[in-house]
């Protein structure tokens, strides 16, 4: 069965049997009826993924492959921070009239920052020492900008990437300040697998570990009878990942450059309110 589905239920099994509910103290999420949106939470998840053994993909429940990747594409390769260059409307509640969501994600890759090396962004620094050293232990990321904060239309939850090399395997930890379990557990998940991927293949590496690290693990209200339906749900084994092995280059990956083979997965579409 899917590693992914052992660790996702046994996540939500835990949050729900053990965390700590909201309902006692006032929130800021609220749902679109302005009811206070609250939740039940764990502090201090950690999940590893090994991405030898097999792709971290949810077969209880369809993750949207292409979708993420796209957002992926969006935030690291386009470094973008505007909705009109994402095909997926995920991000539309939080863009304005030009579609920016400020200075928030993309952005904050994007800005070049100057080093001893030259002048990099953030990924670009990132490509650098991969190649040119693997042995350091700064390969990171980081795009909770303090200075930035009151110009972004969503504080970023997926805020850091620390990558690591040990031999000729690349393994990196994602830090997540804040995980809505149901609705995007899984898509960071995938996503930052990916990430992994492609930046192994573009340095001459192999992709080992992707360790999850979540400070606010959490599920809404109304996302409990969901969930538990979810979490029974029959499992399937893992599908196999593709890569284009020709893309030698960061930014000629596309989402066609990626496809999951043999993804069987339980198909019923679930209806998610998402908080704001």
């Amino acid at each position: 069965m899917s590693k992914a589905d052992e660790i996702f239920v046994s996540n939500m099994k835990d949050i729900m049997a053990n965390g700590v509910w909201d309902t006692d103290r006032p929130v800021r999420p609220r749902w679109d009826d302005g009811t206070p949106a609250h939740t039940v939470k764990k502090f201090g998840i950690v999940n590893r993924y090994n991405l030898q053994e097999e792709f971290p993909v949810l077969t209880i429940r369809r993750t949207a492959f292409k979708s993420c990747i796209q957002e992926l594409l969006w935030i690291w390769q386009a470094k973008s921070n505007n909705v009109h260059d994402l095909k997926p409307h995920i991000w539309d509640q939080w863009a304005d009239e030009t579609g920016s969501i400020g200075k928030a994600y993309g952005y904050q890759l994007g800005v070049k920052h100057k080093y001893a090396e030259g002048e990099f962004d953030q990924v670009d620094r990132v490509l650098y020492d991969l190649k040119n050293n693997p042995t350091s232990r700064r390969i990171l990321t980081n795009i909770y900008n303090f200075e930035d904060l009151h110009e972004m239309h969503l504080y970023p939850c997926a805020y850091s990437m620390t990558f690591n090399v040990s031999g000729n395997v690349l393994n990196a930890i994602l830090n997540q300040r804040s995980n809505d379990m149901l609705t995007a557990n899984n898509w960071n998940v995938a996503q930052y697998a990916i990430l992994l991927v492609m930046m192994a293949q573009v340095s001459d590496l192999i992709p080992g570990e992707l360790v999850h690290v979540i400070a606010d693990a959490h599920i809404y209200d109304r996302h409990i009878p969901i969930v538990k339906e979810i979490i029974e749900m029959p499992q399937y084994p893992a599908p196999k990942l593709w890569v284009d092995p020709s893309v030698k280059n960061f930014y000629d990956f596309t989402p066609d450059s990626f496809k999951l083979i043999d993804y069987r997965y339980n198909d019923k579409k679930y209806t998610i309110p998402v908080a704001e």
